[in-house]
């Protein structure tokens, strides 16, 4: 007894001791967080390659995704915590309106002189309102749909910020924010698929206006009407991602049909069973839509940057956190695995994963879905009832 009590000691000192160095080391790297962007009134290099890159794999590998995607002109914002800049847009008009309420925001672009993207000029604007900002989405500028995301460096400060703030005092010296940043914002390759999704919105709003614009309006009149809570509720959501999920996993194509099959009758049911609203379904199929579909394009584009055929531009080699898209399977898998994870929360980040998952089945069961996909009155859960159904 003595010996086994002996053991437990020198198995619990070591616990303590490990936990104590593990602390220590998240202390010192917080020392070294920034607390401001390295360069403010300009885009920095390693900016303007993401963006650069950004481009080039959309104009390369974009139509693969989703037809006309890949050719269509796409200015991108990028904004720090005191400018914003717009890329890819000659001569801006002033300001950006946030869509799809028509508020107009800001003033006058300048161009940033002395400075390139690309050979060609760019242009910003200081942001003098606090908190506004364009916004991770996308925007208009004049009659132009703009992709919009903070710059790499503002989003990881942004990150670290509000979570400083709700920690209790004793923890903010020692929590590890780099690996919590790392696991939502990720390397420059998860960047430039960020990027992308925005640029997919930007899409969505040139092609279907009106749906996008449906979309985000359901969002504002009915997410705080929905169900969130309800314990049946989220017990059937499970039951449905966890089929999605399955289906995703599986290599065989009896088994995705049958799969697929279950979801939309489970999801049939569901939706009876609660007695959900014909507001509250179309807000659920809305949501999907337009953040599903965005999702699918940000997987989708890094899948096909993985590819042995696609080389990314020279320069993305000065990156000091670039990984030629080598990460895509950690990335899928995560995904699945969080998507099973999302029956409990609470508002529409389910519908990312959701979304996402029918238009990767879709690709599997009925070829040609995206010629339909931006029509009114088409959701994705009615094309895989289709589908499973011919």
């Amino acid at each position: 007894m003595k010996k086994v009590g002996k053991v437990l000691l020198i198995i619990l000192l070591s616990i303590i001791g490990v936990v104590i160095v593990l602390v220590a080391i998240s202390a010192v790297s917080n020392v070294g967080l920034p607390q401001q962007s390295q360069v403010v009134d300009q885009l920095s290099e390693a900016d303007k390659i993401r963006l650069a890159e950004t481009s080039h794999l959309r104009q390369v590998v974009g139509d693969q995704v989703w037809p006309g995607w890949g050719q269509a002109d796409i200015p991108v914002i990028l904004y720090n915590e005191s400018y914003a800049f717009i890329t890819g847009y000659p001569d801006p008009s002033p300001g950006w309106v946030k869509v799809p309420m028509g508020i107009a925001r800001g003033g006058a672009w300048e161009m940033v002189l002395g400075d390139s993207l690309n050979g060609q000029p760019y242009y910003r604007q200081a942001l003098t309102e606090p908190g506004v900002t364009p916004e991770a989405f996308t925007v208009q500028v004049g009659d132009r749909w703009v992709a919009s995301l903070a710059t790499y460096d503002w989003a990881t400060i942004s990150l670290v910020q509000p979570i400083r703030q709700d920690l209790p005092g004793f923890l903010r010296p020692i929590f590890p924010y780099r690996l919590f940043i790392g696991q939502l914002l990720g390397n420059s390759d998860k960047y430039i698929s960020l990027v992308s999704h925005e640029a997919f919105h930007a899409f969505e709003g040139m092609e279907a206006t009106k749906k996008m614009a449906s979309s985000e309006n359901a969002s504002i009149n009915y997410e705080s009407q929905y169900p969130w809570e309800n314990a049946s509720l989220q017990a059937n959501w499970q039951q449905e991602l966890d089929l999605l999920a399955e289906a995703l996993k599986s290599n065989d194509p009896t088994r995705v049909v049958e799969l697929t099959r279950q979801f939309v009758d489970l999801r049939s049911a569901r939706r009876s069973s609660a007695k959900l609203s014909v507001q509250l379904i179309a807000y659920e199929q809305q949501r999907e839509w337009e953040e599903g579909l965005a999702r699918y394009a940000e997987l989708e584009i890094w899948r096909l940057a993985n590819d042995e055929s696609y080389t990314p531009l020279p320069q993305t080699e000065q990156l000091n956190n670039f990984d030629g898209y080598a990460g895509y399977e950690k990335r899928w898998s995560q995904e699945i695995q969080q998507m099973s994870r999302m029956a409990g929360d609470e508002g529409d980040g389910r519908f990312y994963y959701t979304g996402m998952a029918q238009a990767f089945l879709l690709d599997q069961l009925m070829p040609g879905w995206k010629a339909r996909a931006f029509d009114e009155g088409v959701w994705l859960d009615d094309l895989l009832a289709e589908a499973v159904q011919g």
